[in-house]
């Protein structure tokens, strides 16, 4: 049985999406053993409790990233999956699960990523831009923040009056399948990484 740990921050929709992968046998032989976050006030960690998950509140102060190092090496989960949480891992971190950590950033990567951008900020960026097509990008972590190899993209159209909020929405939806989909190839193995792209093997 694979292991999969969470770091979540927020709402917990894809979360669910993960959750409800599982239980329907899309993610066949895995299961979600913990999840870390740091928000108290999260959504997130009400579906863990629902879900029979254990929640691991960690305070973002102090040595936090010590703490959840040592979580992780205990645990020594297959995948490690970051879903919206609002801490950019260090490089000690990164460097010990090193394409064991797999990110879900709300656009076409290399495109609006890194520093700064997060949440809605991203979305209001692609609206000044004027781009007409946004999406998310799921991809390995690395400490180039927003930059490691990409798994996989879906598109969204950007419509002349979509506002912040309406453009999260419709990303919310392809997220989901995009994360369900990376993580059955990361778990499968069956995946070369070339340069910032992960192929799938034939």
């Amino acid at each position: 049985m694979k292991k999969i740990l969470v770091l979540a921050s927020g709402n917990g929709t894809n979360f669910q999406a993960i959750i409800d992968a599982i239980n329907n046998g899309v993610v066949n032989n895995a299961k979600i053993t913990k999840l870390i976050c740091n928000n108290k006030r999260a959504n997130v960690l009400e579906i863990a409790r629902s879900n029979n998950i254990e929640p691991i509140l960690i305070d973002s102060k102090g040595d936090y990233n010590k703490l959840i190092s040592e979580i992780l090496l205990s645990e020594n989960p297959d995948l490690i999956v970051l879903d919206g949480y609002m801490k950019i891992l260090p490089d000690f971190i990164i460097n010990k699960f090193l394409y064991k950590i797999i990110n879900i950033h709300p656009s076409l990567l290399p495109l609006f990523g890194g520093k700064g951008y997060y949440g809605k900020r991203v979305h209001e960026a692609v609206l000044k831009s004027g781009a007409r097509f946004s999406g998310c990008t799921i991809h390995f972590a690395t400490n180039d923040v927003d930059n490691g190899p990409i798994i996989d993209q879906r598109i969204v159209n950007v419509d002349d009056y979509d506002t912040p909020e309406s453009l999260e929405e419709k990303i919310h939806e392809q997220e989901h399948k995009a994360l369900v989909f990376s993580i059955n190839l990361v778990l499968s193995g069956n995946y070369e990484i070339n340069g910032k792209r992960v192929i799938r093997k034939l």
